[in-house]
C-alpha cells in the first residue's frame, strides 16, 4: 500500500497592486519622516542620517523620492507606455523635482498641491483642444476590448454630442482636481507650521499625509464620477437609454441599428 502524496500548499495569491501602492507611497514615507517610528524611539533622520538639520533634510528627500522611484520602476517593469501611465510618470518626475525646493509655511502648502494644480490646468487647457484629456483615460480603458467593441467606442467618442460630453467631463474633472489641491494646501498651511529641516516639520508632514490620503482620494473619485455622469448623459442623449461607453457590446449594437458602422 503506497503512501498518499503529500498535498502541496496552494499558491498564495499575489499581493494586490493597490496594497503595494499604499506601502510605497504612504506607509514607508510616513515611517521615514516620523521622529519616533511606532513609539519605538527609532528615527531614520537620527539613526540613519545622523540627526540635526542635515539628517532631517535627507530623511525628507528620501521620503519624497521613494514614491517617485516606485512609480517609475512600476512603469519600466510593466513596460506600460499608455498615455495614462506616461502622465503618471511625468507627474512623479515633477513631484521628485519639487522635493529639492526647500520651503516651509505658505510655499510648502502650495508645493505639496502643485501636482494637482498642474493636472487641473492641463485638463482645463485640453478641454479647448480637439483631444480633451479625459478621453485619454477612456482610451486606456478600452485597450483590452475586441476590435469591434473598441471601434464602436471610438466612433461614439467622435460624435459631436458625445464629444461635448467629453469636454464637459474634462472640465469637471479639472475643476474638482483644482479644488482638491486648494483643500490640501489649506490643510498643509494650517498644520505644517514648523521650520523646514526640523524634527517637527517632518513629523507634521507625516501627519498631514496620513490625514489627507482618504479625503484626497474621495475628492478625486468625485471628479471622476462627475465626468463619467456627464459623458454617460451625452451618450444616452445620442444613442438612447442603456447606451454606454462602458458597455461597448450594447453600444456596438446601437450603432448597427442606426446604420453607423463602427470604424
Amino acid at each position: 500500500m503506497t503512501a498518499a502524496p503529500t498535498p502541496t500548499p496552494a499558491n498564495r495569491s499575489r499581493v494586490p497592486k493597490t496594497v503595494w501602492d499604499l506601502i510605497f507611497t504612504l506607509v514607508i514615507p510616513i515611517m521615514i519622516l516620523s521622529p519616533n517610528i511606532l513609539g519605538s524611539g527609532i528615527s531614520v533622520a537620527e539613526q540613519v542620517f545622523g540627526g540635526g538639520t542635515t539628517g532631517n533634510v535627507r530623511a525628507y528627500l528620501l521620503a519624497a523620492l521613494i514614491p517617485v522611484a516606485y512609480v517609475l520602476w512600476d512603469l519600466l517593469v510593466n513596460r506600460n507606455v499608455s498615455p495614462v501611465a506616461l502622465i503618471g510618470g511625468a507627474g512623479a518626475i515633477f513631484s521628485g523635482a519639487l522635493a529639492f525646493w526647500y520651503v516651509d509655511g505658505f510655499w510648502y502648502a502650495i508645493k505639496d498641491s502643485a501636482r494637482s494644480y498642474l493636472v487641473g490646468l492641463l485638463f482645463l487647457i485640453s478641454a479647448a483642444t480637439s483631444v480633451p484629456l479625459f478621453r485619454v483615460f477612456l482610451d486606456a480603458t478600452s485597450i483590452g476590448e475586441s476590435p469591434e467593441h473598441r471601434a464602436a467606442t471610438q466612433t461614439a467618442m467622435r460624435d459631436p454630442i458625445v464629444k461635448r460630453g467629453l469636454v464637459q467631463g474634462t472640465v469637471v474633472f479639472a475643476v474638482v482636481d483644482l479644488i482638491g489641491g486648494v483643500v490640501n494646501s489649506v490643510v498643509n498651511y494650517q498644520r505644517v507650521t514648523a521650520k523646514f529641516g526640523t524634527d517637527d516639520f517632518n513629523a507634521q508632514i507625516a501627519a498631514v499625509n496620513a490625514v489627507m490620503r482618504v479625503p484626497g482620494l474621495v475628492i478625486s473619485l468625485v471628479g471622476v464620477a462627475g465626468a463619467v455622469w456627464l459623458l454617460n448623459r451625452a451618450v444616452t442623449a445620442r444613442y438612447g437609454a442603456g447606451a454606454s461607453l462602458f458597455e461597448p457590446g450594447k453600444l456596438a449594437e446601437r450603432l448597427r441599428e442606426r446604420g453607423e458602422t463602427p470604424a
